[in-house]
């Protein structure tokens, strides 16, 4: 059973620049995560622009709908921005039942201290490689549908609204 990473930037990617002091983009960290997990076999790793969600628009979720649809692997995970992933999760939902789509990010970036990308990437592709076809969000070591959560931003936390 095969799986595929399509990854779309957000805060599991972004690395730390030690002049400006600001997070940007730059080489995806996927390629060694993907690694150091070790699964077998391997998963694709489809890399999408990177950007901070903040900054998607329609015609980028549209792209990570038809990456999604096109793709021939039927479990699939996007490695998002958490702060508008519950917009994405709307566009896919409806149109990507036939596949297990998860959604996943990060808080802190991969590469700094204390980071949850690697845990929520392991968990995640846990979770697709387990779930029914349908669009959810592995967040927290949680697992929800994707009309039935929220970020709580004041505890950096991931919440279902069921």
């Amino acid at each position: 059973m095969n799986l595929r990473i399509i990854a779309t930037g957000g805060t599991f990617d972004k690395h730390y620049d030690e002049i400006t002091g600001t997070l940007g983009f730059s080489a995806s960290h996927l390629p060694h995560v993907i690694k150091r997990s070790r699964m077998v076999p391997p998963p694709v790793l489809e890399q999408l622009p990177f950007m901070d969600s903040l900054d998607m628009h329609a015609p980028d979720r549209q792209r990570i709908l038809q990456a999604c649809q096109v793709s021939p692997e039927t479990k699939v995970i996007i490695i998002h921005g958490t702060d508008t992933m519950a917009e994405t999760a709307a566009v896919l939902g409806p149109a990507c039942g036939e596949k297990t789509v998860v959604l996943t990010g990060a808080m802190i970036p991969y590469e700094i201290a204390g980071s949850d990308a690697l845990f929520n990437f392991g968990f995640a592709c846990g979770a697709a490689r387990s779930l029914l076809p349908g669009v959810y969000v592995a967040m927290n070591a949680t697992v929800f549908a994707w009309d039935k959560f929220c970020k709580n931003r004041e505890a950096g936390i991931f919440i279902s609204l069921a």
